[in-house]
């Protein structure tokens, strides 16, 4: 399972639901691009520790962004964001499940949706 980035920050939060979600998994895997997301939110040291801490209490693995994955994703782009409003970081993320055959947990199922052959979990807070 790949979780996408708005789950994280729910987890960040202390959204209960995203915290037991998590819970749930055998291993937190998350794209590099994700982790970037997270970075650019944060406000302050004391979130970019919380952050640090969190991905090594669930040795969360981070999936780089490889070559595949960038083929992967200008091909999504180029065929879904003129039609689908597909957006850079959604598309990584996408490419990068694809790429690992991984389903995508996300509360934003409607920016996945469009995507063929992905697998999605939807969340809600």
């Amino acid at each position: 399972m790949l979780v996408d980035t708005d789950v994280l920050i729910w987890h960040l939060r202390g959204y209960s639901q995203a915290t037991r979600r998590l819970d749930q998994l055998s291993a937190l895997t998350l794209s590099a691009v994700s982790y970037l997301e997270v970075l650019q939110g944060m406000r302050n040291k004391a979130e970019f520790i919380a952050v640090q801490k969190m991905l090594q209490r669930r040795q969360a693995t981070m999936l780089p962004v490889t070559e595949a994955i960038t083929r992967r994703a200008t091909e999504l782009m180029e065929a879904m964001t003129l039609s689908h409003g597909l957006q850079m970081g959604d598309a990584l993320i996408a490419a990068t499940a694809l790429e690992h055959g991984l389903p995508v947990l996300t509360g934003n199922v409607r920016h996945f949706a469009a995507i063929p052959s992905l697998l999605i979990e939807g969340f809600a807070v």
